[in-house]
């Protein structure tokens, strides 16, 4: 009798029910299956009436038959057995007559209705009700690997969530009429709309909502930094934690991937015209889907023997599974992408003989190109650049040596330089190789520390020491050339700098030695040159990045296109999938005869036909 949609009330322990005389609580605990038990009467006859605990149906434990649309003649309390029902009140839908309970949620006394003819769902709340019993759901977090475990093995640390958590955890969402998350997002998915449906049940309709704007949801929920753009923005942030959007984006894709429910979408139009996809990374991925779907012939050129660029050479197995990489590269042969492995693009062949070819290029290398500290001893043995070093462990599948051939760096003592996600990629890497120390070496204190929050709490959490506010000064080798130690100061924090972080300060006479037998640097990366060394005209700013047209990242070069970390430096996959469709809405309308909205580039949206 009560309205089913009250998704509010579906899954809580928290709320009270009284009867208004009395106060007498009635039974209502999800987790013990307890329900609410009154005395009822049906043509005189008097007997017990029970309500679910999800309280959208009556089960009448009684040999009095109840159909659709018969309609009680009392229902009373069980404690005090006065009559629940309300003179001068009635059901907003049928008429009948209404009992009334109270709710409450925070100390607040809501009343609460029963349309007294079976089968009606009114339950006489109005929307302001609804409001205030909103319950106070802590959020989910995702059962994990345990620490000890995880550290022995390269699987994924996060399980996931389970149906149940996904809905408890969507359930947190305020529906906001004006949602900010989504301007968060740099793809714009729609997030009240996708975690709506996940309450609901609906968790395939859920994953095809977020792939309307976001092809990659699996990988972007797994490493996007949600805490820092759509999550930021939750409204629920404000009063508690926010909703968690990136856990439940991975909930949703998983769930898609694992019932078999991803359909390769029909291209009705196929066009002539084709299209040359360099790199073979999130933004390539977007750009080579998004065009493949609008009907154009697209080829992917990939430096490497595997494609997904920085998705399989530089993020571990236990952070992103590379089945999982796998999987959206097949959907991209599927869709009728061409892939060319081992082309070096400025090498085995350049960008102009491209354009011979093909009516626009768009260029998604990355930058890959490693930022080394240009101190004394970093040519020494042991001494990696974090590419270099992730590189063998991922793409060469060093950790499963001797079952592939790349022998894995290994050492007991390993120091990693550096604070952002990488460097915790690199740390938590070597922990499970075998050393026996690992430490993160940074210059700035915890505050400051670049890294997602989930990436150095698990860092921490594996054994991981984290040596701030120290500078290494250079590297010190034994008679074989190899590293045994690294000279470091102190450091202390001043003023901020152009970053707005507060800027390190030596401290004089601090010196001290570390011993270390492995060091990787992770301080950032730059563009590689390789590409440009036959592209002189091609436009660049002052860091060596490509330079392009805000709204269709389109370069110098008329008709080659740019986006990702070639263009902006190092960034989040979100963020070079965001540019990656801007420069696939720009090809499309350009080629066919459209000119681009300046209002619409920051919310590209590509018409699948």
């Amino acid at each position: 009798m009560v309205n089913a949609d009250v998704k509010y009330l579906k899954f809580k322990t928290y709320l009270n029910t009284y009867c208004p005389h009395c106060k007498h609580t009635f039974n209502f605990e999800r987790k013990d299956e307890k329900w609410l038990v009154f005395k009822a009467k049906y043509k005189e006859q008097d007997f017990e009436l029970k309500l679910s605990p999800y309280l959208d149906v009556f089960d009448v434990q009684t040999t009095v038959p109840l159909n659709e649309g018969d309609i009680l003649s009392d229902l009373k309390c069980p404690k005090c057995r006065k009559s629940l029902v309300v003179e001068n009140t009635h059901c907003e839908e049928c008429g009948s007559n209404a009992a009334e309970l109270i709710i409450t949620a925070f100390s607040k006394l809501i009343p609460f209705f029963i349309c007294l003819k079976h089968g009606c769902n009114w339950h006489g709340l109005t929307k302001a009700d609804e409001a205030k019993i909103k319950l106070k759901i802590p959020r989910q977090d995702m059962p994990e690997q345990d620490m000890k475990l995880r550290v022995t093995n390269h699987l994924e640390v996060p399980y996931g969530y389970t149906t149940e958590l996904a809905q408890l955890e969507a359930g947190r969402c305020l529906q906001c009429k004006e949602p900010k998350c989504v301007n968060g997002c740099p793809v714009n998915i729609n997030i009240p709309e996708f975690v709506r449906l996940i309450t609901e049940g609906e968790i395939d309709a859920a994953a095809k909502k977020i792939k309307e704007r976001n092809i990659l949801p699996a990988i972007c929920g797994r490493v996007c930094p949600q805490e820092s753009q759509c999550e930021a923005r939750c409204i629920m942030g404000l009063r508690e934690k926010p909703v968690a959007i990136g856990s439940l984006e991975r909930f949703v894709a998983d769930y898609e991937r694992r019932m078999e429910l991803v359909k390769i979408p029909v291209i009705k139009e196929k066009k002539t015209k084709k299209i040359a996809v360099v790199g073979s990374g999130p933004a390539g991925i977007t750009v080579a889907a998004d065009l493949q779907q609008l009907g154009y012939q697209v080829t992917m050129f990939e430096a490497l023997h595997e494609t997904g660029g920085v998705l399989v050479y530089g993020i571990p197995e236990f952070r992103l599974p590379k089945s999982i990489v796998a999987f959206e590269i097949d959907y991209l042969k599927k869709l009728g992408v061409r892939i060319e492995l081992n082309h070096v693009i400025g090498r085995t062949i350049t960008v102009e003989e491209l354009l011979e070819n093909f009516e626009s290029v768009f260029i998604g290398v990355g930058a890959g190109l490693p930022v080394f500290m240009n101190v004394e001893g970093e040519s020494l043995g042991n001494v990696f650049s974090a590419n270099e070093y992730l590189t063998r462990m991922n793409l060469m599948k060093a950790y499963r040596f001797p079952e592939y051939d790349t022998p894995k760096p290994k050492a007991a003592k390993v120091a990693v330089i550096g604070g952002g996600n990488v460097a915790m990629d690199s740390a938590r890497t070597a922990i499970r190789t075998g050393s026996s120390e690992v430490m993160i070496v940074y210059r700035r204190s915890r505050a400051e520390l670049p890294a997602r929050h989930e990436e150095v709490r698990h860092a921490e959490e594996e054994g991981i020491k984290f040596m701030l506010l120290t500078n290494p000064l250079k590297f010190i080798g034994n008679d074989q050339k190899m590293i045994k130690g690294i000279e470091c100061m102190r450091m202390q924090l001043g003023e901020p700098d152009p970053s707005g972080r507060r800027r390190p300060i030596p401290i004089e006479g601090s010196n001290f030695i570390l011993d270390v037998d492995l060091a990787v640097i992770s301080i950032g990366t730059g563009p590689n040159p390789i590409i440009f060394q036959t592209l002189p005209d091609l436009k660049r700013n002052k860091w060596g990045y490509i330079e392009v047209n805000p709204e269709t990242n389109e370069t110098s070069i008329p008709n080659v296109y740019a986006g990702g970390d070639i263009v902006t430096g190092s960034a989040t996959v979100i963020e070079a999938m965001g540019a990656g469709r801007i420069a696939a809405n720009a090809i499309h309308k350009k080629l066919s005869g459209d000119e681009v909205e300046k209002d619409k580039s920051k919310d590209p949206e590509l018409v699948i036909v």
